[in-house]
C-alpha cells in the first residue's frame, strides 16, 4: 500500500531552506538515492509548435503579443515536421519528446492536428507531452485518448505573487488546468521560474503549492529565468547560484519521486553549478540547443559535461515500439 503524501507547511519548507548548505546537500542526495539512480539524467526534447503571439501578459515572455515583443506569431507547424522533428530527437537519445504552442488555449480546428502529433509521437517509442496552455474537458479527452503521457503547465511562482508577473490567467485557473488534466489521467508536469524579482519566501510557497496537489507532479522544471529583450523582465537581477541549488534540493526532498528538471537558464550556468545542481537532485533536462525561444546548450556540451561526471541518459520507461510511417 502506498504511503499517503506528507503535507507540507512553509515552515517546514523553510526550515530545509535554512539548512547549512552542505546538510541540505546531504539530505537531498541521500533522498534522491532512495527513489532514483542518482547516475542517470532524462532527455526530454522540446520544440515549438506554434510561436508567438500569445494572447496572455507573462512579463517573462518574449512569446507574448502584450508585453511590448516583437516576436512574430506563427502557424502551427505541419504534423509531419513535428514528426520529423520528434525522429531526430528519438535517435539523438531523447525519451520524451515535448510540444508547446504559444496560446491561451487550444481551438477546436487544432485538435485534429494535435492529436495526429501524440499518437504519431506515441509510434515512435517515446513519451509524449504537451504545453497548450487552458483545457477544457473535451479536450483532455481528446489528448489523453491519443496517448499524451504528460501535460505542461506551470505555475510559475508563488499564489501571493503571481499577479506581478500575470494578469490575463488567474493562478486558480492554472490548478483548475492542472487538476482537469490529472483526474483525467495524464500525468502532470508543473514547475516555475526563479528570479523574477520574488521573494525568497514565494518560491518556497511554490513548492509547497506543487507538493501539496492531491499528487505532485510527475516532473517539476525549475527554470531559472532568461531575461528576454523587450520583456517587462529584460532587466531583472540573476538569482544567487547558491539560492538556485538551494530550491533544487528542497524540490528533491519534498517530492521525492518526482522528476526534478534543470531547465531554462543551462546555458548560463557553469558545469559546476550544473554539477551542483544533480547532486541537489536534479535529474532531468531538455537536450538540444533552444528552449521555445530562449538558447539551451548543445547536446554536444551536454554529452561531455555528462562524461565528466559519470552520468549516462536514463533508459525510457518500458513501451512497444511502433515505428510510425515515413
Amino acid at each position: 500500500m502506498t504511503e499517503p503524501a506528507k503535507t507540507w507547511t512553509r515552515e517546514a519548507a523553510q526550515s530545509l531552506y535554512d539548512l547549512p548548505f552542505m546538510d541540505l546537500l546531504f539530505e537531498a542526495q541521500s533522498v534522491h538515492r532512495a527513489n532514483f539512480d542518482p547516475n542517470r539524467v532524462q532527455l526530454s526534447r522540446l520544440l515549438s509548435i506554434k510561436t508567438g503571439g500569445c494572447a496572455e501578459d507573462c512579463s517573462y515572455c518574449s512569446q507574448s503579443a502584450r508585453n511590448g515583443s516583437s516576436l512574430p506569431a506563427s502557424k502551427l507547424i505541419e504534423v509531419q515536421q513535428v514528426l520529423s522533428e520528434a525522429r531526430k530527437a528519438r535517435d539523438a537519445g531523447a525519451t520524451r519528446y515535448c510540444m508547446g504552442a504559444a496560446w491561451r488555449e487550444p481551438k477546436a480546428r487544432d485538435m485534429a492536428a494535435l492529436v495526429a502529433m501524440v499518437e504519431g509521437v506515441k509510434a515512435m517509442g517515446m513519451e509524449t507531452c504537451m504545453t497548450l496552455g487552458m483545457l477544457d474537458d473535451g479536450q483532455v479527452t481528446q489528448l489523453k485518448t491519443a496517448g499524451l503521457d504528460y501535460y505542461n503547465h506551470n505555475i510559475d511562482t508563488s499564489e501571493r505573487y503571481y499577479p506581478e508577473v500575470i494578469t490575463t490567467r488567474s493562478f486558480a485557473d492554472r490548478i483548475d488546468t492542472l487538476n482537469r488534466v490529472r483526474e483525467a489521467g495524464i500525468k502532470v508536469c508543473s514547475g516555475g521560474i526563479l528570479g523574477m524579482g520574488e521573494e525568497p519566501a514565494d518560491r518556497l510557497d511554490m513548492l509547497v503549492t506543487l507538493a501539496n496537489l492531491p499528487e505532485p507532479p510527475d516532473s517539476v522544471p525549475i527554470n531559472m529565468l532568461m531575461p528576454q529583450a523587450d520583456t517587462p523582465l529584460a532587466e531583472a537581477e540573476p538569482i544567487d547560484p547558491i539560492d538556485f541549488v538551494r530550491i533544487i534540493a528542497v524540490a528533491r526532498i519534498m517530492m521525492p519521486r518526482s522528476h526534478v528538471r534543470l531547465s531554462a537558464g543551462r546555458s548560463d550556468m557553469s558545469d559546476e553549478m550544473q554539477a551542483m545542481c544533480f547532486f541537489a537532485g536534479a535529474n532531468s533536462i531538455f537536450a538540444g540547443d533552444t528552449l521555445l525561444t530562449a538558447e539551451n546548450p548543445e547536446a554536444s556540451q551536454d554529452m561531455a559535461l555528462f562524461a565528466k561526471l559519470g552520468i549516462q541518459p536514463m533508459e525510457p520507461e518500458a513501451a512497444p515500439k511502433v515505428e510510425a510511417a515515413e
